[in-house]
């Protein structure tokens, strides 16, 4: 590792941490309904969807609205993949989608996972891109902020019997966070070289006198949305690896930001919400030093680089396998652990590529419930779910009933809690241990021992954490895995949220105690580090035996002289 590293990591937090604070401060106004700004658009749209806004919902209203609306964006979306060749704005005719395939990509894109088993240049249309993937990659982000904003009112007062009302949430994240926001860094995109047109392909004239086709079309927006909404879907195969969608190291540094800065600024949010900032800044401590030490460790991981190649006098030291030259090991790494901490399946490196232990720390990242900071939305309302599972813990110690922020946390809220954990651990470890005994499974590995199982374990983890990275020596696009990992995006987005809501619900309709001497802080670096550890404990060591037999394994083989 060098100074210049650790600066770069230390240059990200402090850009995204010092926006999180004004930005949070801000998503709170906008929960509250105190940005009103577009207010005439904002009215006119509820009038044209025949939405009133000002009915309140219970969790249970709340909750069916929101899968309401998915199920409608998941069917027109497959109807778009399927039928695109009739659709406009696709001058290269390109064919429509299996309904395997679409299926795979409908669920993807409408539970903000983005995982792509398909190669974007050659089997979507610019229309079916815009008018599909980027138009979910706003409504799947606002989708998860409205349901944080719901979770945050459960402790904004005493014997609520409401959380807000969906579509108002939904409509005015998207025109007050998510469209201003990416409008600006899509105009920083286009003048820094990201294509923003109609035109699907130019000619490009090679060495050989010849010309090729050369892919091209409105990136610039769906790149800025792909990581501001925590999606993380490419315009192109290669993701922000490609210079049309990351040009160069200042935007790599700009999408950093994009992807992280959400995600810090809900614990803000919250903190202003509840009229107790030192809450907002005890959750958002938890989330940065468990992800400053994942960019750390990914970081010295991939800088000790490949102990056999440095033996062979291949490299002198350092990983550079699957590295862009233009970013360089920190900026690829700080930007892969940023996207696995968050929902974002975006990558400017490949993980399929790092060292073992380099590539343990995003799929760990994503087994902790992407909590660091986690998708824009989802990885609030999932803090939440440790800070209850945390209390509920320290009250078991002391003997005392636990409280979070004056409400009491009892056997009901601790049921939904576990119950939102376990469902994921088990879709994970489940599907990929199926997936491995399956023929078709084992045929979709790139690579034998170890590291096979780990390019499966690393794909079951990102569809069911709704993350959309993989370890590209996985060959998804067959009937097991696009049924399959569709199934586990529609089950880790919505099993999860649901008893989130219902938590949610359950904690509104209760007194709010106030805080005595006897009730347990949950503010400061106490309860900073109880966090963390539950979050380990129960998020982490759930997986740790097929992480030691995947890519723990696969480090110490590797020094001693085998590959896979």
């Amino acid at each position: 590792m060098t100074i210049y590293g650790l600066f770069y990591i230390a240059l990200v937090f402090a850009l995204v941490l010092g926006a999180a604070f004004p930005l949070g401060r801000y998503i709170a106004a906008i929960f509250e309904g105190r940005v009103t700004w577009l207010r005439p658009l904002e009215t006119g749209i509820y009038r044209l969807a025949g939405v009133d806004a000002t009915r309140q919902m219970g969790w249970q209203s709340y909750a069916i609205a929101l899968l309401l609306l998915s199920v409608i964006h998941f069917a027109l979306l497959y109807a778009i993949l399927r039928l695109q060749y009739y659709l406009p704005f696709n001058p290269l005719h390109i064919a429509g989608m299996s309904p395997r395939l679409a299926f795979n990509t409908a669920a993807s894109f409408t539970t903000n996972t983005n995982w792509q088993a398909y190669t974007p240049e050659q089997q979507i249309s610019n229309g079916a891109q815009m008018l599909g993937l980027c138009v979910h990659m706003f409504l799947s982000a606002a989708a998860g902020i409205a349901a944080a904003a719901a979770v945050m009112r459960a402790f904004t007062g005493r014997g609520l019997k409401t959380l807000g009302n969906f579509y108002a949430d939904l409509t005015r994240i998207t025109l007050y966070l998510l469209i201003p926001i990416a409008l600006i860094a899509a105009t920083l995109l286009v003048l820094a070289g990201s294509p923003q047109t109609f035109v699907q392909a130019v000619p490009l004239h090679t060495l050989q006198s010849g010309t090729q086709p050369l892919a091209i079309g409105p990136v610039a927006l769906q790149e800025a949305i792909k990581e501001l909404g925590t999606n993380g879907g490419g315009f192109f195969n290669a993701n922000s690896a490609h210079p049309f969608e990351n040009p160069n190291a200042w935007t790599n540094l700009l999408e950093t930001w994009l992807i992280l800065v959400i995600g810090f600024s809900m614990p803000i949010a919250f903190g202003h919400m509840v009229k107790d900032k030192a809450q907002g800044r005890t959750l958002m401590a938890a989330m940065a030093i468990i992800l400053a030490l994942g960019c750390v460790g990914a970081y010295a991981a991939e800088a000790a680089g490949n102990p056999q190649q440095i033996a062979a006098g291949v490299q002198a030291s350092g990983n550079w396998e699957g590295k862009e030259v233009r970013f360089g090991i920190p900026a690829s790494t700080t930007f892969n652990v940023s996207a696995t901490g968050t929902s974002t399946g975006a990558v400017d490196s490949f993980t399929d590529s790092y060292t073992p232990l380099g590539g343990a720390i995003p799929m760990f990242l994503m087994q902790l419930g992407e909590v660091t900071p986690g998708g824009v939305g989802s990885g609030f309302y999932t803090i939440i779910v440790f800070a209850l599972l945390s209390v509920f813990i320290a009250g078991l110690m002391v003997g005392r009933t636990p409280e979070y922020l004056g409400k009491k946390v009892q056997a009901k809220e601790i049921k939904l809690a576990m119950l939102a954990v376990l469902v994921l651990t088990a879709l994970i470890l489940c599907g990929a241990s199926l997936s491995l005994m399956t023929k078709s499974g084992l045929g979709s590995l790139e690579n034998a021992g170890p590291h096979g199982l780990s390019e499966m374990l690393y794909g079951w983890t990102s569809a069911t954490e709704n993350n959309g990275s993989a370890f590209a020596g996985l060959s998804a696009n067959t009937p097991l895995l696009d049924y399959g990992l569709g199934t586990a995006m529609l089950f880790g987005r919505f099993a999860f949220m649901i008893p989130i809501l219902a938590i949610a619900g359950s904690l509104a309709s209760k007194p709010k105690l106030n805080e005595i001497s006897g009730t347990f802080p949950t503010s400061g670096p106490l309860f900073t580090f109880l966090l963390i550890g539950v979050i380990i404990i129960l998020g982490g060591l759930q997986f740790m035996p097929a992480d030691t037999l995947g890519p723990i394994a696969e480090h110490f083989l590797l020094y001693a002289g085998k590959s896979f």
